[in-house]
This record gives C-alpha cells, structure tokens and sequence, in this order.
C-alpha cells in the first residue's frame, strides 16, 4: 500500500510538472536576448509575428489550463515584455469590429477551443481563465466569416461546475 501511495505521488508530480510549465521556470528580464528568454522558458507553443516587426512567443497551458504567457521580442530580438495574458484587463484591449484573428492570437494566444454558432455564422473562440483571479470563467470571442471580433462573453466554466460533474 505504501508503495502504492509514492507512485500515484510521483505520478501526480510528474502530471502536475507538464501542466505548470512558465510556473516554475525563472521569468525573464526586459532586454534579456531571445537565445536567454527561451533558455528561461523553454521552447514557445507558438510564435507569431508582432506587429513592431518582431515576435510574440506565446506559453499556453491549455486547453485545460488557464494561463498563458506572452513574451514580446522587439526587432531587436531583446524582449519588450512578459506577461499572463489571459486576464479580464488583456480581453479589453480587443476591440469589437476591428481586430482579426492574427489580432487576438497576439494578444491571448491560441484558444482552449473553438466552435460555432450557427445563428449569426460565427466562429467562436474560448478562453479558459480565472476572472478577477478568483472566478473559473470562459472568455468567448465570436469571429465572423471574413475574421473579424464581432462579440466578446465570458461566463463560468461548466469544466469546473461541480453539479456536471457528478462531485456532489
């Protein structure tokens, strides 16, 4: 039984390592080179191109995970800045009507899931996040056809509802 008990820890540690990642990994320092921020950080799970002509190097935890990191690397290839990008503050700075899909993955990075809402036509992208630090949420931003925000909505997370997940 003991034994039992280490393995199921080592196995949590282990599951819990991959889930956490830029948790427990140094962050960077404004100015630090390219080469050091990913010796920091690790490999990115994407990179897009920044709209100053350098890099957005992005650290998502999904789909299950709430944060994600954002690492802005200026032409220089020196970083800007980085921050957890998944917070009601970073959702208000995409604009209704005029920001794209590039737009919003250089903002909060790749969604935890994508659907659709048939109604209007719409392709729908879905954040998982914690609002205000406390509140397990879901941010949803409703794309049209041509790739355009139309909608933003947040509401709570049914993943984390105990009463769907037969808890209580």
């Amino acid at each position: 039984m003991h034994r039992m008990i280490k393995m199921a820890t080592a196995y949590a540690v282990i599951v819990l390592a991959g889930c956490v990642g830029p948790f427990l990994r140094e962050a960077p320092n404004v100015g630090e080179a390219l080469p050091t921020v990913i010796a920091k950080l690790g490999q990115p799970t994407t990179v897009y191109p920044a709209a100053d002509g350098g890099q957005m190097l992005e650290y998502a935890t999904g789909p299950m995970g709430q944060f994600t990191w954002m690492a802005h690397m200026g032409p220089d290839g020196r970083l800007l800045s980085y921050e957890q990008v998944l917070t009601g503050e970073k959702f208000a700075t995409i604009k209704i009507d005029k920001a794209n899909k590039a737009d919003v993955l250089r903002t909060i990075g790749r969604p935890a899931e994508r659907s659709g809402v048939a109604m209007h036509n719409y392709e729908v992208w879905s954040y998982r996040y914690k609002e205000a630090g406390v509140w397990n949420s879901l941010m949803h931003v409703h794309f049209d056809q041509q790739g355009i925000v139309r909608m933003m909505q947040n509401g709570p997370d049914p993943m984390f509802d105990p009463r769907d997940r037969n808890i209580w």
